[in-house]
């Protein structure tokens, strides 16, 4: 009797370790651990070196310093800010990045115009999105904005090996106060992206992803 009551705590306990390690896989799958990752910035309209990718449960956080494009009459701005951001990928998990977000501000005057264009790419080639990444802010415009952009990108499969990616994110604000004469003078056109409110710092991209079962 002593050795079968033995052996039934044995498999009690065998049992409640295979399911504290179940939940401990389960939890993996729920999100990354928190690391930095590398961010690496080019163009007119982000200062090199200012950029850094915050890694933590399902979101990447993006941080650098604000990015916008400002006119005064009669002249056309544009600035650009491409982002290349290297994620990889621990063995064990399988992640589908899921969408993008970015929010800002612009203030358009009487004949003046501006536009927002954004590609998002995933290992150098241009990644579909389900709304339009894109925006153009017309005379008399004066307002924030926001964009939560859905991502089309099939499942990232790290289940057996770990797998090393580079997301991109191009971005480029183009302000118009082309029209002199319609247009006082001081007076600018002007679009910006701004910070995501976080606890992490000043954020201006966050990707979502979502967590497979291998």
């Amino acid at each position: 009797m002593k050795i079968l009551t033995g052996i039934i705590s044995s498999l009690t306990l065998l049992s409640l370790n295979l399911v504290g390690l179940s939940q401990v896989q389960a939890q993996t799958q729920e999100g990354f651990t928190f690391q930095k990752v590398p961010v690496t910035l080019f163009g007119n309209g982000c200062p090199k070196g200012t950029a850094e990718g915050i890694l933590v449960g399902d979101t990447l956080s993006v941080t650098f310093s604000e990015f916008e494009a400002k006119a005064e009459p009669p002249k056309v701005v544009s600035k650009s800010c491409n982002l290349r951001i290297g994620l990889n990928v621990p063995s064990g998990i399988n992640v589908q990045p899921i969408n993008v977000k970015y929010l800002g501000f612009a203030d358009v005057p009487a004949k003046g115009s501006a536009n927002l264009n954004v590609r998002i790419l995933f290992q150098g080639q241009i990644v579909p999105t389900t709304n339009n990444p894109n925006a153009t802010f017309n005379p008399g415009f004066s307002d924030v904005w926001n964009k939560d952009v859905g991502i089309v990108l099939g499942t990232i499969n790290a289940c057996k090996r770990p797998v090393n990616s580079i997301f991109g994110i191009n971005t480029n604000l183009t302000a118009r106060a082309t029209d002199v004469s319609q247009t006082p003078t001081g007076l600018e056109t002007q679009v910006r992206v701004d910070t995501i409110d976080t606890t992490i710092g000043p954020v201006l991209f966050q990707i979502k992803f979502a967590f497979n079962p291998c």
